[in-house]
């Protein structure tokens, strides 16, 4: 009796709607380190800086909804250190270490963690509670990822702000706006939604 209702436990993550255990969060964390690779490779370059616009940080916060703190965070770090290794998924098919937006794809092993951790809190389940988690993990990503522009470039607070956060701020609302809409309604499409 006890064995039947852990099994029928609410699902904490989306991720957890699936079926298996072991080769399911396998497949899981490869998939999104894959995600985030794919995501990488669409990419707009802005003028006068150099991080350009991608897909990836869209990625990183679905992922960290979809697969909780644990697969989200080793995600990440899988796509963190097979790009360091050379796999070719960074932005634009690069690979290694020597590039100044690294930051943000280190930020992209913490953001993934909190937003993953407050989505099994609940944090994704309706469009302002969404909206709030999302918000934390794209500060998480700014909060890496400019002080390493920082030491990269040379530059002081202000001049890193000016490169890697303001000309990013509109579309990283729509991010979270585009998440807001997004997770609460797979919630309800899966009628597994708990709070």
């Amino acid at each position: 009796m006890a064995t039947a209702h852990a099994t029928r436990r609410r699902p904490a993550v989306l991720g957890d709607l699936l079926p298996g255990s072991l080769a399911r969060d396998a497949a899981l964390v490869i998939g999104a380190a894959a995600f985030v690779g794919l995501a990488a490779q669409i990419a707009v370059p802005l003028p006068g800086t150099p991080v350009p616009v991608t897909g990836q940080t869209f990625a990183v916060l679905l992922t960290g909804a979809a697969l909780g703190f644990g697969r989200a965070a080793l995600g990440m770090l899988v796509y963190l250190l097979a790009g360091m290794a050379g796999v070719p998924w960074f932005t634009d098919g690069t690979s290694g270490a020597g590039f100044p937006t690294l930051g943000y794809v280190i930020g992209f092993v913490a953001a993934a963690a909190v937003v993953g951790r407050l989505a099994q809190l609940g944090g994704d389940r309706t469009p302002l509670r969404t909206v709030g988690t999302m918000l934390t993990g794209t500060a998480i990503m700014y909060a890496a990822g400019v002080p390493y522009l920082m030491a990269a470039l040379h530059v002081d607070l202000a001049k890193a702000l000016d490169l890697g956060v303001t000309p990013f701020l509109a579309g990283d609302a729509l991010k979270v706006l585009l998440a807001a809409g997004l997770l609460p309604a797979a919630w309800k499409l899966t009628g597994a939604a708990r709070r």
